[in-house]
């Protein structure tokens, strides 16, 4: 067994399984059960996959106990040793399954989060670009049934965005989305182009778990708020009303703003959530350029400098660079119908790579 599968390890999971599930019945503090609950969830997996190796053990050692009998027919002890056979494969699933779920993970996997699309080199081309990127997650996101919310949204000249922020709510979003922050490339005859030549553009893609008060605690003497009126259609109430919402978190300086709901308490509200997430974000780039050995084996820095993808319109064709993957199906992709094949061969090679690190650690 390896060290991943040690017996003494297993042991520890399932104890703190037990001592969250008595600890969940015991409390009646919200915050409490909130925590206790996720973890709880984290560790079911795992406590379903100790339970099903070692079923499948207990499964082989009364079959060798069958074979070794020598009270046992011989067409009873072929079947026997069929069926061992057959457990044995199960039991060799069943450990890398185990060795899978016992990977180290992501806490902010299960989170919603906040999607950040910004047109960047190319001029109207590419806040054209930026308007196809966030349809395409906004397509995938529908057929997740995750919802999907815009915070704030600056329209392009032609159409587009120069930059839309959204929130996106549902189970696992993260953990599907987390690969897509960075550059994204565009080759392709833009609209505006008459000479038909073909053009490079860029957008920038941010994907920031979202953040609960236990995560960043945020002092009201540290905030600014200011409110304007919203930009971008919405009739003459976006002309008379000040609805839109700034805040500015002082010690940092970041500031954020919301202006997609008529209601100024919405707005602060959703802005306040926005903030909490930079802050969120900015604490887990921190600690995870801390950890030196954890960074190596990611997929890619998650530097939102770094061109992760190009999709290349008149070959059909988008090429993740980060693994080599290229896909032949440009217009699924931008459908959001297969944008799916890229996340999971990242998420593949990321296992992959956190695999053969523990391998190499043991």
């Amino acid at each position: 067994m390896s060290s991943a599968l040690s017996a003494d390890r297993l042991e520890a999971v399932l104890e703190r399984f037990a001592t969250v599930e008595h600890e969940l019945g015991a409390t009646t503090d919200g915050g409490e059960l909130a925590k206790l609950g996720r973890e709880r969830a984290e560790l079911e997996p795992v406590v379903e996959a100790i339970r099903a190796l070692r079923a499948t053990e207990a499964e082989i050692r009364d079959l060798d106990g069958l074979i070794a009998d020598p009270a046992t027919e011989a067409e009873m002890r072929a079947l026997a040793e069929a069926e061992r056979d057959d457990a044995r494969g199960r039991l060799s699933a069943a450990a890398e399954a185990l060795q899978l779920e016992l990977l180290p993970k992501d806490e902010a996997d299960e989170r919603g989060v906040i999607l950040e699309v910004r047109a960047g080199t190319g001029g109207d081309e590419a806040a054209l670009f930026a308007g196809d990127l966030f349809r395409m997650y906004q397509r995938y996101a529908d057929a997740q049934r995750w919802r999907v919310d815009i915070l704030s949204a600056s329209e392009g000249a032609v159409g587009g965005f120069k930059e839309i922020v959204a929130e996106i709510a549902g189970d696992g979003v993260f953990g599907r989305l987390k690969f897509e922050s960075g550059v994204h490339r565009v080759q392709r005859v833009p609209a505006t182009e008459g000479s038909g030549r073909i053009h490079t553009s860029a957008a920038t893609v941010a994907v920031l778990p979202e953040a609960e008060e236990v995560d960043v605690a945020l002092d009201d003497s540290e905030l600014r708020f200011d409110v304007f009126r919203a930009q971008g259609a919405g009739g003459q109430h976006v002309n008379k009303t000040e609805s839109a919402v700034r805040v500015t978190h002082l010690p940092t300086g970041i500031a954020v703003a919301v202006q997609d709901e008529r209601s100024q308490h919405r707005n602060r509200a959703r802005a306040i959530a926005l903030l909490r997430a930079k802050l969120y974000d900015i604490e887990r780039e921190r600690v995870d350029t801390a950890r030196a050995d954890a960074r190596r084996v990611q997929v890619g820095s998650g530097d939102r400098s770094e061109r992760i993808r190009t999709y290349n319109f008149p070959q059909g064709r988008v090429t993740d660079h980060r693994i080599g993957l290229t896909l032949y199906k440009l217009d699924a992709v931008m459908a959001g119908e297969a944008l799916g094949e890229l996340i999971d061969a990242l998420s593949a090679e990321q296992r992959a790579r956190l695999l053969a690190a523990e391998d190499q650690a043991a």
